[in-house]
């Protein structure tokens, strides 16, 4: 019988995990190229933003609650197929029929995949590694900034060579391909808790623990800060610094060096420690990035990208090391919740950004108008000045997020260490 193979699987669900931050990297570089040749005002572009957003909870939760059932390798199957036609219906976007509608189902496609991605990835880590779970989780997670840094610099690289969007979109096949070819060799072990001999019930049952409940809530602002930051960042500050992508590649830079060294970070100051480090660091990233121009606006990236950097794969380990009969719906839960949170945020914050733009346009100035090919060089350089006012005051906005998880963060970080057990044993 065919052995598991742990790094095979490894490398593979890394794989995959780049194709899912490729597709947020190159995505947050393309936003304004697609605004200008389609003619998109900035709500419109937070609602094809936010599909990515709403594709990936469907696709978490649905995958958490079958990956017992069907396994994991049959999601990442689905996964490669529904990368597979959102990439090509994006290339073609503008082709035929409406960009918007093209961009819009093409998004959401994607997301699904992402979401499929973590729905397998994450339950199939933490059955290979159960010893070492949340620097693992860490150390898989990587490839999420490490893809949008590598999605960026191609935006950033390729745009000034003359290459066509398209192309760029496209060169996400190849780690797809990838990823599809290996996962499709290779034999999968059980979940977690199928190995653990955990009823169901228990697990759905361990869903109301009040623990879990906080940590969920905690998702919502954990995720937000970090990935509507990061997804608009280049939108954001594109008329206050030239570099906004080099800025965006800087923080998601950073986070990719923290989580290849997390295991001594997590060893030294245990989960909950992590997350308030990081959400200390998140508030006064934000805090400089809202306030500052020039090279401090990259300070701010480096502090900001130091702060998020543990978010997502430390909030996963926590819940797994502490409320393990929770098993894959419980981690999947954590990552839909986060995701769903930033899709009606992401939403939100486009009519929100439009309000701010108009509000520094002459009276009465219509958005659209100042927005199109028609638009006239005064028209464009008013434009310029009311994005260049309006991004801050958006990440200004977003400041009290991280701010509130400070609280959080220090609640729990005492509760645990008023306990001298997990929450939970297997």
């Amino acid at each position: 019988m065919q052995a598991v193979n742990k790094n095979k699987l490894f490398v593979a669900s890394c794989l995959a995990l780049l194709v899912t931050s490729l597709s947020f990297g190159i995505r947050a570089g393309l936003l304004g190229t697609w605004g200008s040749q389609f003619n998109l005002d900035k709500s419109e572009i937070s609602t094809i933003t936010a599909t990515a957003f709403w594709g990936f909870p469907l696709a978490v939760i649905i995958g958490g609650m079958i990956v017992d059932i069907i396994g994991m390798k049959k999601l990442m199957m689905m996964a490669f197929l529904f990368h597979l036609a959102g990439i090509l219906l994006t290339i073609f976007a503008g082709s035929f029929g409406s960009p918007y509608w093209a961009l819009f189902i093409s998004t959401l496609l994607v997301g699904i995949a992402n979401g499929t991605v973590e729905a397998a990835c994450n339950p199939l880590v933490t059955a290979l590694y159960p010893e070492n779970k949340t620097t693992k989780l860490n150390h898989f997670h990587l490839w999420f900034p490490g893809g949008i840094v590598l999605g960026s610099l191609i935006v950033y690289f390729l745009s000034r060579q003359g290459i066509s969007w398209q192309i760029q979109v496209a060169l996400m096949l190849l780690p797809a391909f990838l990823y599809g070819w290996l996962f499709m060799k290779e034999k999968f072990p059980v979940t977690e808790r199928v190995s653990s001999g955990i009823s169901t019930a228990t697990m759905y049952k361990s869903l109301g623990n009040p623990l879990f409940i906080f940590m969920i809530i905690c998702m919502f602002g954990t995720a937000i800060t970090e990935l509507f930051t990061s997804q608009w960042i280049g939108v954001l500050l594109n008329n206050v610094t030239n570099n906004s992508l080099l800025i965006l590649a800087v923080s998601t830079g950073v986070m990719v060096i923290g989580r290849a060294f997390a295991g001594p970070v997590v060893h030294k100051l245990a989960p909950q420690g992590v997350l308030l480090m990081s959400a200390i660091l998140a508030t006064v990233g934000l805090y400089i990035l809202g306030h500052s121009s020039g090279s401090m606006v990259f300070l701010g990236a480096l502090v900001f990208g130091m702060g998020v950097c543990y978010f997502w794969p430390t909030m996963l380990g926590f819940v797994s090391e502490n409320l393990p009969k929770t098993g894959a719906v419980g981690l999947n839960l954590m990552g839909g919740a986060g995701m769903f949170a930033v899709s009606l945020y992401t939403m939100f914050m486009g009519g929100v950004y439009d309000n701010k733009i108009t509000a520094y346009l002459p009276a009465g100035a219509d958005l659209k108008m100042y927005n199109s090919p028609e638009a006239t060089e005064e028209m464009k350089a008013a434009l310029g000045e009311a994005n260049k006012a309006a991004g801050p005051e958006i990440i200004n906005t977003t400041l009290f997020i991280p701010i509130i998880l400070i609280a959080a963060f220090t609640g729990l970080y005492f509760y645990m260490r008023s306990k001298k057990r997990p929450v939970q044993h297997i």
